[in-house]
């Protein structure tokens, strides 16, 4: 079993929920949100199984964690949590850069 591959797989199921929920049952300030969040996180589940492809794992776990704080606050909020978490938002999005970062390293140092 590739947990990095359940995870993303996971995660693009939940991605796709949050922005169909999104467009068809939130309004305003949560619509976006979710739509945002479900973005970002499909984006960063197909990221993470390539860069598992590619043996880079410490970036598609980044890509994961990065994922799950970003989009999870954004959707936390969008289903009434308190507005400070959209402070927390920021954490995942260094998370998912740092991952792009890391990963442009790796493939750089492969060839």
């Amino acid at each position: 079993m590739n947990p990095i591959a359940v995870l993303a797989a996971l995660s693009g199921a939940l991605a796709v929920a949050a922005g169909a929920f999104g467009a068809h049952g939130a309004q305003g300030d949560a619509a976006e949100w979710l739509k945002t969040g479900a973005q970002y996180q499909m984006v960063h589940a197909v990221a993470a199984l390539i860069a598992a492809q590619m043996g880079a794992r410490g970036p598609a776990w980044l890509f994961l964690g990065g994922a799950l704080i970003f989009a999870g606050t954004l959707y936390a909020m969008a289903l009434g949590q308190p507005r400070w978490l959209g402070a927390v938002t920021p954490i995942g999005g260094a998370g998912l850069i740092l991952g792009w970062l890391w990963l442009a390293w790796t493939t750089a140092r492969a060839s």
